[in-house]
């Protein structure tokens, strides 16, 4: 599960889904929705690894709803090097209740592995939450250093 919000009615639920296998790999983000949270309805894929910087996959994310109630999706792309950075995405239409398209911020990625992180292991963003003076976002994102696991709170 990925990025699960409520919006105008509706709860969503995004997933990681391969369409092509039953295996891991060519990894898309699914897109479902309810109103009850029993019965679902699946729509088209939210986002497919279509960029240089998703190209081998659209992985984990979350989802934030910013003061101003915009949504933004940060998500995990694997790059055509194999190289894992984090990226943006948001609805086309915010009016649009089943949000049933996602526009890729243009300048993504916005963030890649810092110094001494290992290219393969910068993933799994959390939902952004403000710090206490409300001026800067925070986020902790999943990453590894000599094959000892470490969280890397930007």
């Amino acid at each position: 599960m990925t990025g699960p919000l409520f919006h105008k009615g509706w709860y969503h639920l995004f997933y990681q889904y391969n369409q092509e296998s039953a295996v891991w790999g060519n990894i898309t983000w699914g897109h479902a929705v309810s109103r009850d949270l029993i019965h679902w309805l699946h729509l088209p894929y939210a986002m497919v690894p279509d960029q240089w910087y998703d190209v081998n996959g659209v992985w984990t994310g979350s989802a934030t709803i910013l003061p101003d109630g915009r949504i933004m999706m940060l998500y995990t792309g694997d790059t055509h090097d194999v190289v894992q950075v984090q990226c943006l995405a948001y609805p086309a239409d915010l009016s649009d209740p089943l949000l049933l398209k996602w526009v890729k911020y243009p300048n993504n990625p916005v963030m890649v592995p810092p110094p001494g992180i290992g290219h393969k292991d910068f993933r799994d963003p959390t939902t952004a939450w403000l710090s206490p003076d409300g001026d800067k976002w925070r986020i902790t994102i999943g990453s590894k250093i000599n094959k000892n696991r470490y969280f890397t709170c930007l």
